[in-house]
């Protein structure tokens, strides 16, 4: 069931609220079920087949898990063996659904074997669900785990606005929000600020990031058949998807706040306007927040982090992002992808460290500088997500080729007679005049103009919502006054306007792009 169809918004979602809060009148511990079985409920509609593996999955954590908590002794043996059995077990059944076809055909290509593919269906939600329950297990081992009510243990995993695509939970900061008798007490203004949040996040998702997607797929298509691309159609169409990516992401993680702020609970941040950043470290401390924290937590820190000297912090800092990589993805572009972003963060490292021995400021001292920081970083991450988009390795360097000019400049017949004299000089400096495809590519130069001062100088979802704050640890970024979203008549009315926008789509609804992963 997806946030953005007909189904979930005029049948599930008001059903859900009102006998919700109808039985948090009365019992939380009814409320608490109730919620939970809609959860279970909401995620079976993809595929009940795959609903047993789910609650098996529960039931295997919460047992291991309360194990762990138990007794004084928490860095015993016996409690690191039990550790490493929970966690790889999970780890064993990700990498199951996951990654089999893609051993299977590594070891195809080395061997020069010929297995059969498993075809195996990916559970709807494995890497979300997983990386949840392995933190919990880390978290009671820890002695950080208190609260082991059954209910609400099951509550927190398949808690149906973050089950899909996040974010990555923690115990701590959403089991106490399961106890308190305010979450199952209907607030108007809590609702009225979700509901504001869940309307910016569905304009995102249904208008931006559905508008713009047909000519990014125009792009890697004609990749992946081996068009020629042309330097000006291959950068429209990667900016393209650097767009849509950013609004479907935004889109998601605005919805499932804003549905989580109805029913009165907070999930933590996980989008922060991350195309502002002004270098790549700064970019995975506003992109996927969740992931991001879950990397550093479970895996660099215990990889020895920096901990262990500076050639040690780089292998750990590749270590972890080709594992980010390949955890998006069971494929080499996502692995390429997520080496990249290693050699990035490296880059950086690197340079942070000459600048600290020398006595120099890092970071950019003027205005102009900033704006060449934020540039430089975005153009980087620009070549990332060519591979992350990419079918095939082949895919994304021939797009990547065409973006540094391997297949010269090409423009549409069709705007070539109009710009008369003009076309003419273009012709005698070597720019082709090619039949047909006008009208694409007009359209995706509109998309990329009208969308990307939205991304780098528009205040995001969390900013204009500053004074009601929906979102765990969100920050107090200071915005002029009209920006500050308010239960009044006039944000009222542009706020109908964004939601019908939105609801006026859902005859075409389309899966968000983190559902895959």
């Amino acid at each position: 069931m997806l946030f953005n169809s007909v189904e979930f918004l005029f049948l599930f979602l008001p059903v859900l609220l009102l006998v919700f809060f109808r039985l948090g009148r009365y019992s939380l511990r009814a409320g608490a079920a109730w919620l939970t079985a809609c959860s279970l409920f909401f995620y079976a509609w993809w595929n009940p087949a795959y609903l047993g593996l789910l609650l098996a999955s529960i039931v295997f954590n919460y047992t291991v898990g309360y194990r762990l908590a138990q007794g004084d002794d928490i860095g015993s043996r016996r409690r690191k063996w039990l550790l490493a059995f929970g966690v790889g077990a999970d780890l064993a059944l990700l990498g199951y659904y996951k990654y089999a076809d893609f051993s299977i055909g590594i070891l195809n290509a080395s061997l020069g074997t010929a297995y059969p593919l498993a075809a195996i269906v990916l559970p709807l939600g494995i890497s979300f669900f997983t990386f949840t329950q392995i933190a919990f297990l880390v978290d009671a081992a820890q002695g950080k785990a208190k609260e082991f009510n059954f209910i609400h243990y099951s509550l927190f995993v398949t808690y149906f606005p973050h089950l899909i695509a996040g974010p990555v939970l923690h115990h701590k900061e959403m089991m106490p929000q399961f106890t308190r008798a305010s979450t199952y007490r209907f607030s108007a203004e809590n609702f009225t600020a979700g509901l504001t949040m869940f309307a910016l996040g569905l304009f995102k998702k249904v208008v931006l990031a559905d508008g713009v997607a047909p000519y990014a797929s125009l792009l890697f298509k004609a990749a992946e058949q081996g068009e020629a691309l042309g330097l000006l159609q291959s950068w429209g169409g990667a900016l393209a998807y650097t767009l849509q990516l950013y609004f479907d992401f935004s889109g998601y993680c605005d919805m499932a706040i804003g549905l989580s702020f109805m029913l009165g609970v907070r999930l933590p941040l996980n989008f922060n306007s991350p195309y502002k950043a002004a270098n790549i470290a700064d970019f995975w401390r506003r992109w996927h927040m969740t992931l991001s924290r879950f990397l550093r937590d479970y895996l660099y820190i215990p990889l020895g982090g920096n901990r262990k000297g500076v050639s040690w912090r780089y292998v750990n800092l590749m270590t972890t992002m080709l594992l980010g990589g390949l955890w998006h993805g069971a494929g080499w572009t996502f692995v390429i992808w997520g080496g990249l972003h290693g050699l990035y963060l490296v880059l950086h490292q690197g340079w942070q460290a000459v600048c600290r021995q020398r006595g120099w400021d890092a970071g950019p001292r003027t205005v102009a500088g900033h704006a060449l920081a934020v540039l430089l970083t975005f153009l980087a991450v620009v070549v990332g997500w060519v591979f992350f988009r990419a079918s095939t390795l082949d895919g994304a360097l021939r797009v990547l080729g065409a973006m540094l000019g391997r297949d010269g400049i090409s423009l549409p017949d069709a705007i070539g007679l109009r710009l008369g004299g003009l076309g003419n000089w273009l012709a005698l400096k070597g720019v082709a005049f090619t039949p047909g495809g006008g009208r694409d590519f007009v359209m995706t130069f509109v998309w990329v103009i009208a969308l990307l001062p939205m991304v780098f100088f528009a205040p995001n979802s969390q900013q204009i919502m500053g004074r009601f704050k929906p979102a765990l640890d969100q920050g107090g970024d200071a915005l002029q006054t009209r920006w500050l979203w308010a239960p009044n008549r006039r944000w009222g009315m542009l706020m109908a306007v964004v939601l019908a926008c939105g609801l006026l789509l859902l005859t075409r609804p389309s899966e968000f792009l983190y559902f895959q992963f």
